[in-house]
């Protein structure tokens, strides 16, 4: 007997394909797929990493820019009862590695443009050597050492995987960045994504007529948690397979293919809006019902913005985590009215805790750490239970915000405790990026902070206190940045820095940093709404 009675989207996508065959079911810019094609191919991916020693409770790593595979990889895992562990594809060889092998990992599916950074560690990998699956182009050989996908998939069965899979098993493992430097394994269960798509569904009103757009990497939790509400009513998704983001081609992308809904952070908006009106305008997008906010806090002059040039949609606004889910909304009749905001708790969530650093709830208007409790909290995090307990007051979870509730039950963030830096909707921590930058020979002592940014919401910034004897300049600052690149993913390295001295760095009594006097300095991220 299962301990969970919910089902899989494995099962899901089976009744889909039973009862809607021939609807279309997933897609992106070079394939379309029914219902029927998704499900079958997604039979063959979990009865293809059986056959290759991966099978049930089995973890596999995939590293891929966004296309429609990334729909059957889930599904097929959802079946087959393995875990994927999606890989964030600006990450470097060290970090791909360490993630790889913290998952223990037994097979890993690598699209073309990442082969040469996974040859350059998989000697270092737990993944046997024949289980390296090339995603190529159609009809492409695979390099040495892989086993082309579409090949692969092809010779694997195409029957249902003989197995019910408890909905209490991990679907998947999301790392996220660690304060530590290290990244964590976020466990989260089938059910747990379950209980997000009905909550979706009843939150935002999710129509079998509607198509979402995926645009943010399919490797990020917020693609996993927003295609699969559609797919749970039998909606199609469209996945924007681009490396990065064109906003014309994306405005190209909603006209022709009517979409309906997307998600997307404060830097897309900003993208798209900043282009000549005789560009943007001549575009439809009246097919637009409804747009998400995530990610990032918006400000209000790009919420009027938005909301003037998509003339058809609502403007929804999120908060949540990798490990709760969504935990509130700023619907479309508050976003105005309540700016600055992140809105109230969604339907179907416990009353949010705002709690002070001994456990007590605060009264309204005082600051105190948010807490949440929601069907869709994570398990664990992977191998780390004292990090895990770490989080939890009860069965309430943290991601480390400081918030405070106004009179009328909304939420306002104030800050990040762990001075979590988001750029462009990736979330970087100071701390990560301070260990490489201070593995330069000339650094004596680094801090790291978001500074506001117009595009990008935050920039990455650093003070670096030379050592003794050691001349700034311009050309020392390049060199220490080209060193912190071969260490941690391009998004993370410093945009800007400082040279200052040892006595302008703000400390305490017991010589830590002051992050938060740095960042008064300069403002905050909160500062920008």
């Amino acid at each position: 007997m299962t301990v969970s009675k919910w089902i899989d989207m494995g099962t899901v996508l089976s009744r889909q394909a039973e009862q809607y065959p021939d609807k279309l079911g997933c897609q992106d810019k070079n394939r379309d797929l029914t219902f029927k094609q998704w499900n079958e191919r997604s039979c063959r991916l979990a009865n293809a990493f059986n056959a290759n020693g991966c099978g049930h409770g089995d973890r596999f790593a995939v590293i891929a820019y966004n296309r429609v595979e990334w729909m059957e990889i889930y599904a097929g895992s959802a079946k087959g009862g393995q875990i994927s562990v999606p890989i964030m594809f600006r990450l470097a060889g060290p970090e791909i590695e360490y993630i790889t092998n913290d998952a223990g990992c037994k097979a890993f599916i690598v699209e073309k443009p990442f082969v040469e950074t996974i040859n350059s560690i998989r000697e270092k990998l737990t993944v046997p050597q024949g289980n390296f699956i090339y995603l190529g182009d159609p009809g492409e050989k695979a390099p040495d050492g892989y086993v082309n996908y579409e090949e692969w998939l092809m010779a694997a069965s195409i029957e249902e995987p003989d197995l019910i899979v408890d909905a209490a098993d991990p679907w998947t493992f999301m790392y996220t960045s660690g304060t530590t430097g290290k990244p964590k394994g976020v466990v989260r269960t089938h059910e747990s994504y379950l209980a997000m798509y009905y909550l979706d569904v009843a939150n935002m009103g999710v129509r079998p007529t509607d198509k979402a757009l995926m645009v943010m990497p399919m490797c990020h939790v917020n693609s996993i948690y927003y295609s699969f509400p559609y797919t749970l009513v039998s909606a199609p998704v469209c996945v924007y397979n681009e490396s990065s983001f064109n906003p014309q081609d994306f405005l190209k992308t909603v006209q022709d293919y009517r979409v309906t809904f997307t998600s997307l952070v404060p830097t897309h908006y900003i993208m798209i809006l900043s282009m000549p009106d005789e560009v943007k305008t001549q575009f439809d997008v009246s097919s637009m019902r409804q747009l998400l906010i995530s990610s990032a806090p918006a400000r209000k002059e790009t919420k009027v913005a938005i909301l003037d040039f998509f003339k058809n949609a609502e403007l929804w606004e999120a908060y949540g985590s990798t490990e709760a889910g969504l935990v509130t909304l700023c619907r479309p009749e508050d976003q105005l009215r309540k700016l600055g905001t992140i809105g109230r708790e969604i339907f179907g969530v416990d009353r949010i805790k705002v709690l002070d650093e001994e456990g007590n709830e605060v009264p309204d208007g005082q600051v105190g750490e948010l807490y949440a409790r929601t069907p869709m909290l994570f398990k664990e995090y992977w191998n780390l239970p004292e990090k895990t307990k770490e989080v939890f007051h009860g069965e309430w979870f943290t991601a480390g915000d400081m918030c405070f509730r106004d009179s009328e039950g909304f939420y306002v963030l104030v800050d990040r405790k762990a001075n979590m830096i988001i750029t462009g909707g990736e979330n970087v921590f100071p701390s990560e990026v301070e260990n490489a930058l201070a593995s330069h020979t000339t650094v004596k002592d680094v801090a790291v902070i978001g500074v506001p940014h117009e595009k990008w919401g935050e920039s990455v910034h650093a003070f670096i206190i030379l050592k003794s004897g050691v001349e700034p300049s311009d050309g020392l600052k390049d060199e220490i940045r080209r060193l912190a690149k071969t260490k941690i993913a391009g998004y993370k390295v410093p945009k800007s820095i400082d040279f200052i001295l040892d006595e302008d760095m703000p400390r305490t009594g017991t010589g830590k940093i002051l992050h938060r006097v740095l960042r008064e300095h300069y403002g905050t991220w909160s500062d920008a709404k």
